[in-house]
């Protein structure tokens, strides 16, 4: 029988240590058992875990070296907390470690984190500038909820998705560089940030989710790469300085509502991958003149193009075997069309609501 050396003995110890519970949750058991600091801050009775600070705390913050984990709920409500050192050890943050740290104003993120958890920095009012490392590869839902004062932000290389409302709400973000790496965008994303002015979305990109950008009131000029597939409803409601939009060849769909309120859209290229027009999918887009709808699309929802009242030009080609209802109402279109859209799909395509 061969034993094992000394050296490989310590590297198997080292590692059965790694493989130690590494939830973010801080269990009963360990709350029982906890090491407190001269702040009341709880670690774990190993070191590993931020367990939990208390509201009072109206510091700047420095997390003990060796500290792997910061808890969900750690910092929770913390509503004094100026500042955190979060030390080169720390891999994870969870989910709402940081939530409603309203004075908290800065912050840079180690080069081992891996995970922002759900809610990490919901309504942190105060954050201005936060530093996310390249080894960051995912960034959980609401991550960056409300915080209004963040006005600038670089996704780092690695991240291939952006969680669900993670920066809804960021009123002052003007700014924002998506990486190659990112294939996704949630639902709701970047939904109400009104100073992102400009966008562009790299190759990679296969999906927007609901209202990913739904009232980016400023965003005068988005670029869709050809990767992308489908554009979910909402996507671009209420981008009311949003002009020109070229959509790739490869998307299928326009969801239902995906321009609606885009009162500045003049021009607007519709390829022919594209076989449907969701309801209400222009709605209120008054600024649009004209349209071309490709061969490929069979189907306009139900006020697709309600309310453009600058539309006089349309070219629907016959693979069109139906439009919803209204779906004109409200336009400038010439007498011959509507007479000759008329005879094709019913009055019920102009009738106004009222």
């Amino acid at each position: 029988m061969q034993y094992p050396t000394i050296s490989e003995y310590v590297k198997a110890s080292q590692d059965a240590g790694d493989n130690l519970d590494m939830s973010t949750e801080a269990t009963n058991a360990e709350l029982n058992e906890v090491n407190t600091d001269e702040f009341g801050v709880k670690y774990s009775k190993d070191g590993r875990k931020l367990l939990e600070a208390p509201y009072e705390l109206d510091v700047t913050y420095s997390i003990k070296e060796g500290t792997k984990i910061i808890c969900n709920w750690a910092f929770s409500g913390c509503r004094s907390l100026t500042g955190i050192v979060i030390p080169d050890s720390v891999t994870s943050i969870g989910n709402h470690a940081f939530e409603g740290c309203s004075a908290l104003n800065s912050l840079v993120l180690p080069d081992g984190v891996t995970s922002i958890g759900d809610s990490a920095f919901e309504d942190c009012f105060a954050l201005f500038d936060i530093v996310i490392p390249d080894s960051v590869t995912s960034i959980g839902d609401r991550a960056f909820v409300n915080c209004r004062s963040l006005s600038s932000l670089v996704i780092p290389d690695g991240v291939t998705g952006i969680g669900y409302g993670a920066f809804f709400y960021c009123f002052s973000l003007n700014s924002v560089v998506i990486p190659d790496s990112v294939t996704s965008i949630g639902e709701y994303a970047f939904s109400g940030c009104r100073s992102l002015s400009s966008l562009v979305l790299h190759d990679g990109v296969t999906s927007i989710g609901y209202g990913a950008f739904d009232g980016c009131e400023s965003l005068h000029s988005v670029v869709i790469p050809d990767s992308v597939t489908s554009i979910g409803n909402c996507a671009f409601e209420n981008c009311s300085s949003l002009h020109s939009l070229i959509i790739p060849d490869g998307v299928t769909s326009i969801g239902d509502n995906a321009f609606s309120g885009c009162r500045s859209l003049s021009s607007i290229v519709i390829p022919n991958s594209v076989t449907s027009i969701g309801h209400s999918a222009f709605l209120d887009c008054e600024s649009l003149s004209s349209i071309v709808i490709p061969d490929s699309v069979t189907s306009i929802g139900d006020r697709a193009f309600l309310d453009c009242e600058s539309l006089t030009d349309i070219v629907i080609p016959n693979s069109v075997t139906s439009i919803g209802d209204h779906a004109f109402a409200n336009c400038s279109l010439p007498y011959d069309l509507k007479q000759e859209l008329s005879s094709r799909f019913g009055d019920k395509i102009f009738l106004v609501i009222f």
